[in-house]
C-alpha cells in the first residue's frame, strides 16, 4: 500500500505518492488511473490530483490508446514524457566506453562510443570524452542532463562514486563520481558494472518480476549482481558482486587479486580462450564465432564444470529465483547453459529445496549496464522531478 499512513504529514504523504506514481510510469510505461488507483492503493481521487499536477508540469501525458477494445469511451492512458527529466548513462569497459541520454519511462535518446586505447584509457582521459560526448548529444537532443550514472568494472564506493580498484582498467583509488560531478555539472553516482546489470535486468530484463535473482557476467572478469527481496544487494558501502573471486580451485592459476584459483580464472575470457585452443590475445570476435560451431560443447567440458561449481556455491548462498547469464556467457552454446543448470538443480541443496532455480540469458545483452547506469541515476530524480 502506498497510501497515507498514521503520522504521516500531508505533504509528505503528497510527495511520496507522486513519486511512487512516477516510478510506476518509469519502470512499467503507460497506464490507466483507475489502474494506476488498484496497483497504488490509492483512491481515485488522489491519483486524479497526482496525474493533473504532473501533465500540467509537462511530465507526464494523458491520450487515448492507439489500440482500442470493448465499446464505449475508452480511458485515457497516462504517459511519462521523456524530455521531463534527462540523465546520462555511461559504461565504461576494459577496451570500450558508451554514453547515452536516457528519458523518463527508459527511451533512449541519443547514444554515443569509442574504443579504449594506450592513454584514452586513464581516468582524466575518459572523464574528458564522456563530457565531449554529453556536450555533444544534448545539443543534437536540445535538452540537458539533470543525473548522471555511471557503470565501473571495479570495487566502488557508493556513497561518492570512489572507485578503490578496478584492475582490468588499470585504475586506483580514482574519485570518479567527484569529477564527473565536477565536470559535468550534475550529480554523477557511479557502480560496479555487474550490479548494475542485476539492477537493469530486474527492473527491464531476463529477471523482471522476480524478488531474488542474482546477475553473473563475464568479460575479462566475472562480477555478480543480486537482488534480494526485490532491492540490490549492496553491502556495506556498496561494495558486493565480486563473485568473480570466490576461490573454486586451490590448485588454480593465481589471480591478480592475491587468490589462487578465483572462479574469474576458471570462467572468464581467459579461460574460454584456453578451453577452446585459441591464442591468448585473439579478439573477443573469434571467441563467439568458436562458440557457435558444434564442436564447442565438447570442448568446453572442464569449463562448463568449473561453471556449475560455482553456481552451486552462489545458489546454495543467495536462494535466488534465478541467475540470469551476461556478457559473454550469453553467447554460450545452450546445451552448455542447460549441463549446468542440472548440474546445479541436482547439487544444490537450495536448489532442490526451492523445486529448482531458473537459468537464464539476459534479454539485455550489452546493454544491460548502460541501462542499469541509467536506473541508477534515475533514483534520486524520481524524488524530485
Amino acid at each position: 500500500m502506498t497510501g497515507t499512513t498514521a503520522g504521516t504529514r500531508p505533504d509528505e504523504a503528497r510527495r511520496h505518492n507522486r513519486t511512487a506514481l512516477l516510478r510506476r510510469l518509469h519502470v512499467d510505461g503507460p497506464c490507466t488511473r483507475a489502474a494506476l488507483a488498484g496497483e497504488l492503493g490509492l483512491n481515485r481521487s488522489t491519483i486524479k490530483a497526482l496525474v493533473d499536477g504532473l501533465a500540467a508540469s509537462g511530465i507526464v501525458q494523458e491520450r487515448v490508446p492507439m489500440v482500442r477494445t470493448g465499446a464505449g469511451r475508452p480511458s485515457l492512458l497516462v504517459l511519462p514524457q521523456p524530455l521531463a527529466a534527462v540523465v546520462l548513462a555511461v559504461d565504461i569497459r576494459v577496451d570500450r566506453v558508451s554514453t547515452a541520454l536516457v528519458g523518463l519511462g527508459g527511451q533512449v535518446l541519443g547514444r554515443d562510443g569509442w574504443n579504449l586505447r594506450g592513454r584514452a584509457g586513464e581516468p582524466t582521459e575518459v572523464v574528458t570524452r564522456v563530457v565531449e560526448s554529453t556536450r555533444v548529444l544534448t545539443e543534437e537532443l536540445g535538452s540537458r542532463v539533470v543525473s548522471a550514472g555511471v557503470s565501473v568494472p571495479g570495487v566502488v564506493r557508493r556513497l561518492d562514486g570512489y572507485v578503490h580498484e578496478a584492475p582490468n582498467l588499470g585504475w586506483t583509488d580514482v574519485p570518479l563520481g567527484h569529477r564527473l560531478t565536477t565536470a559535468l555539472g550534475a550529480p554523477a553516482r557511479v557502480g560496479n558494472d555487474a550490479e548494475l546489470a542485476a539492477l537493469a535486468e530486474h527492473l527491464r530484463g531476463a529477471a523482471r518480476g522476480a524478488r531474488d535473482a542474482v546477475y553473473l557476467s563475464a568479460d575479462i572478469g566475472v562480477g555478480g549482481g543480486v537482488i534480494s527481496g526485490g532491492s540490490a544487494l549492496r553491502g556495506t558501502a556498496g561494495y558486493v558482486g565480486e563473485l568473480g573471486h570466490m576461490v573454486v580451485n586451490p590448485a588454480g592459476a593465481a589471480c591478480y587479486c592475491g587468490s589462487r584459483g578465483c572462479w574469474e580464472t576458471e570462467v572468464g575470457e581467459q579461460a574460454l580462450r584456453r578451453a577452446l585452443d585459441l591464442p591468448a590475445h585473439s579478439p573477443r570476435g573469434a571467441v563467439v564465432a568458436e562458440l557457435r560451431l558444434p564442436a564447442a560443447p565438447a570442448r568446453l567440458a572442464e569449463f562448463t564444470g568449473w561453471l556449475a561449481a560455482g553456481l552451486v556455491t552462489v545458489v546454495n548462498v543467495f536462494a535466488p529465483e534465478l541467475v540470469v547469464l551476461g556478457d559473454l556467457f550469453t553467447a554460450l552454446p545452450r546445451s552448455v547453459v542447460a549441463e549446468v543448470a542440472a548440474a546445479v538443480a541436482e547439487r544444490s541443496l537450495v536448489s532442490r529445496a526451492l523445486g529448482g532455480t531458473d537459468l537464464r540469458v539476459s534479454t539485455l545483452g550489452a546493454d544491460a549496464k548502460l541501462l542499469g547506469a541509467a536506473e541508477l541515476a534515475f533514483e534520486p530524480v524520481l524524488d524530485t522531478v
